[in-house]
């Protein structure tokens, strides 16, 4: 193929327009699953407390005599004190006077840009943070205060691997599990999960793992819904995921959580954690030094386990 001598091609001119397309594309995930779903507090200071509760077991024997006088009384049983921590997490930005007032794709401010997604990435470390294994730390003047996670609370309902430990703690959850040998994620692990915390008094609404073990859900043989309803007729879709597992103990919502570590997955009963807010999310405008726009934002919670036999977690998955 050729083309006529002295033919102008867009090689050879100068000036020709960009095309920029009026948008931006970020690909980064956004989605937060376990903050999403729990409920939300007001802390009044930064260490936050609650009580817990529970009945006397139940007794086939509570039988008395007609007339009985009472001489007795049923023991006395104290509520259980418990807390955690707020802490503060930070975003910052700075954008120049002359940025600010720049015509720009995809975005009329810059700054305005650059706090929304500064936000959202706030929200991904509040996310990653509570599925992490941490202690809480009191902090000082010169130590970061730290809210413990939501594993640092769970020690009833576990099951883990060879040399695996739960925390200890008391009154705030203090320590952090011990990692053991790692070990293949049956069907019967979940069985037992859900057993657990039912037998505990809850009724888990969500199993929540990473990328590796919600594959491995879905693979499971046992009652797994696997199937949609089509009206119309179409192409056959193949469903190789489970979405939904029904099991003796309730059907749960299998949710996969891209900010979970690849060895855990949690059965959570929505009714019993959330996060409590100290200071919402707000943005601060920093004091002008320059031609430049400074802007910090801040939020301050804490992670809230209202009963941790609610829940359930099963560790050390390979």
């Amino acid at each position: 193929m050729t083309i006529v001598t002295n033919t102008v091609t867009t090689y050879d001119v100068k000036g020709i327009r960009e095309d920029l397309s009026d948008g931006i594309y970020n690909i980064s995930p956004k989605d937060t699953p376990l903050i999403s779903n729990g409920k939300f507090g007001r802390a009044n200071q930064p260490f936050f407390e609650w009580q817990l509760d529970s009945l006397a077991s139940a007794v086939s024997t509570n039988q008395v005599l007609e007339g009985d006088d009472i001489t007795s009384f049923d023991t006395f049983t104290a509520t259980t004190r418990l807390g955690n921590y707020c802490q503060i997490a930070r975003k910052t930005v700075l954008v120049s006077g002359t940025e600010e007032v720049s015509v720009k794709a995809g975005r009329k401010s810059e700054l305005g840009y650059q706090i929304a997604k500064k936000s959202a990435e706030l929200k991904r470390d509040m996310e990653t943070h509570a599925v992490s294994n941490t202690a809480a730390v009191t902090g000082a003047d010169a130590t970061i205060r730290v809210s413990g996670s939501l594993v640092a609370f769970l020690k009833t309902n576990t099951q883990k691997g060879a040399s695996g430990a739960d925390p200890s703690y008391t009154t705030f959850p203090n320590a952090t599990r011990t990692d053991g040998t790692q070990q293949t994620f049956t069907e019967a692990m979940l069985k037992t999960g859900m057993s657990q915390a039912w037998t505990q008094g809850g009724k888990p609404e969500f199993a929540m793992a990473n990328s590796t073990e919600k594959q491995n859900i879905s693979a499971f043989a046992g009652v797994a819904t696997r199937t949609f309803y089509q009206d119309a007729v179409e192409e056959t879709a193949i469903i190789g995921a489970a979405d939904v597992y029904v099991s003796d103990f309730g059907t749960i919502s299998v949710v996969a959580n891209r900010f979970m570590r690849q060895r855990e997955v949690f059965l959570l009963d929505p009714e019993f954690y959330g996060l409590m807010y100290l200071r919402p999310f707000f943005t601060e405008p920093l004091a002008k030094t320059g031609d430049a726009e400074k802007r910090a934002l801040f939020v301050e919670y804490g992670i809230k386990v209202h009963a941790e036999k609610a829940h359930a977690g099963i560790y050390d998955l390979l």
